[in-house]
C-alpha cells in the first residue's frame, strides 16, 4: 500500500515511522487497501492548540475517512487508525452479507 503524508510543516523521522507503521498495519485488517493519504494540519497555526490528522483509505468502491484533533500527532493518528480499522471490520461484514 502507497501511504502519501501531506502535512504544513516538517516532519521528524520518528513521527514519520510512527505514521507509516500505524497506517500500514490496517492491511493486516484488508489487503485491498490501494493507498492512504494522510493530511496534517496544526489548528490554529500554534502545536499547543493540536494538530489534525485526517485519513483517507483509497479501497475498492467508497472510500473510507476518518479524522481526529489531539495534542500529539503520535495520538492523533493511533485514534484516526482505530477508527478507520472499526469501518473496515464493519465495511467488511456488509461485503460478505
Amino acid at each position: 500500500m502507497q501511504v502519501i503524508i501531506h502535512n504544513s510543516s516538517e516532519l521528524s523521522d520518528v513521527t514519520t515511522k510512527v505514521i507509516n507503521e500505524k497506517v500500514n498495519k490496517l492491511e493486516t485488517y484488508y489487503d485491498r487497501i490501494e493507498r492512504a493519504e494522510v493530511f496534517l494540519k496544526e489548528d490554529d497555526g500554534s502545536a499547543a492548540n493540536g494538530h489534525t490528522v485526517d485519513i483517507r483509505l483509497f479501497i475498492p468502491g467508497n472510500d473510507l475517512f476518518a479524522t481526529h484533533t489531539d495534542e500529539s500527532i503520535e495520538r492523533a493518528t493511533a485514534e484516526v487508525t482505530e477508527a478507520l480499522r472499526r469501518q473496515i471490520l464493519k465495511h467488511k461484514s456488509k461485503q460478505s452479507n
